[in-house]
């Protein structure tokens, strides 16, 4: 049984019952819980692990947790961390050499078992990321098989939004803020006079399985109402928008832009928006030895294309100005993720606005990348 055939109210004692039954099939549960000034990913071993209570202020290159009165436990924007954090580690191990006594090489790979995950609380925007991240990761023909190893195995609870942060514009990406599939168990949240529960339906026949064993009440019509006019009324609060054109062609025609300069003279190139984005897939070869030179390992990390060295070629670096850098990836993005891989590469889940030291807001540019179109004045200079 799939789909909403498999729908539930739970109340706080189910959602904690939750994290056990997923914990007795042998699944580390992933999810948000405080931490250090912060609502982050962590395992949680209980339910009062959950963030009840607690939100977030959110602005351009500002963030703050604040308590609530309601109690809610997921009324609260994307953390600084993404579910990529666990399917696409940002350090792994890929193989180890030990030199014997005849000086002969012996290499062996690291084929440790991919763990089981079940991720509990995954927004809307991030089940788009993930499944961005197959697409790049799992499909075609250079398929990652350690991530697909990871992501077969994973358990998907996914809660839709009820309350947008300012940065938030999953809306304006068709990613949120209500889910449409790609997860097993699907939540929303709903705190008011009748009490703190949640409308859950499964979306696979482990989510049924799982959301049978919780203590529930039947899905009355009342509540199911109210919680698709929470995720609506939502869709309409969002903080941020991007401008209502192609954006694809919008990057295509604006090459050249003048606001190219000004983004540039504020970037740090610092990359902090690329390891915030869920979607952001690059990596990097790094290889170590111990003193001795009898033992070396490589390990893979995340690598940005903000980096000098990312592009470097015998001749140089291919992108050495901070516009050039920053271009690329905002063009990617937007634009030639469409020619890759047949989607945007971005979400709207507005992380890389909040966690940019500086505050530049992508989708500022694109608003003015469009409005120095839409004036037709002369292209800047392309620097390179």
């Amino acid at each position: 049984m799939t789909g909403e055939a498999s729908t539930a109210v739970i109340g706080t004692d189910g959602m904690a019952a939750l994290i056990q039954v997923l914990a007795a099939r042998g699944r580390t549960v992933i999810g948000p819980t405080l931490r250090d000034g912060a609502i982050v990913l962590a395992e949680l071993t209980d339910g009062d692990e959950l963030p009840y209570g607690w939100g977030v202020e959110l602005e351009a290159g500002h963030y703050r947790v604040r308590p609530r009165g309601d109690g809610a436990a997921f009324a609260h924007s994307a953390g600084p961390q993404s579910w990529k954090t666990y399917l696409h580690p940002q350090r792994e191990r890929q193989w180890s050499a030990d030199r014997g006594s005849d000086g002969a090489w012996a290499v062996t790979e690291d084929d440790t078992p991919p763990p089981s995950y079940a991720f509990l609380g995954v927004r809307p925007c991030d089940l788009r990321a993930i499944a961005v991240q197959d697409r790049v990761l799992a499909g075609g023909p250079h398929s990652d098989s350690r991530y697909r190893a990871r992501r077969e195995r994973a358990f998907l609870v996914a809660v839709e939004c009820t309350e947008p942060g300012a940065t938030c514009f999953c809306t304006s990406m068709g990613a949120g803020p209500a889910v449409d599939g790609g997860y097993d168990l699907a939540l929303t949240e709903v705190v008011d006079g009748g009490g703190h529960r949640f409308w859950a339906r499964a979306g696979s026949d482990e989510g049924a399985s799982v959301l049978a064993e919780l203590p529930q009440l039947p899905a009355d019509a009342s509540l199911v109402t109210v919680a698709r006019e929470k995720v609506a009324a939502a869709a309409d609060r969002m903080g941020r928008t991007m401008p209502e054109v192609d954006l694809q062609v919008l990057m295509r025609e604006t090459l050249d832009a003048d606001r190219w300069n000004d983004v540039a003279a504020r970037c740090l190139t610092c990359g902090n928006c690329t390891m915030a984005c869920p979607t952001c897939f690059c990596t990097s070869a790094e290889d170590v030895t111990d003193l001795t030179g009898d033992h070396a390992e490589r390990w893979r990390r995340w690598e940005s294309c903000f980096d000098l060295e990312f592009t470097h070629l015998p001749g140089g670096p291919v992108r050495a100005s901070g516009r050039s850098r920053y271009r690329q990836w905002a063009t990617h993005k937007l634009g030639t993720w469409y020619d890759q891989f047949g989607s945007s590469g971005c979400v709207g889940c507005g992380r890389c606005i909040v966690w940019c030291p500086v505050g530049i807001d992508i989708t500022e540019e694109a608003h003015a990348l469009n409005a120095e179109r839409a004036a037709g004045d002369g292209p800047g200079e392309d620097t390179p």
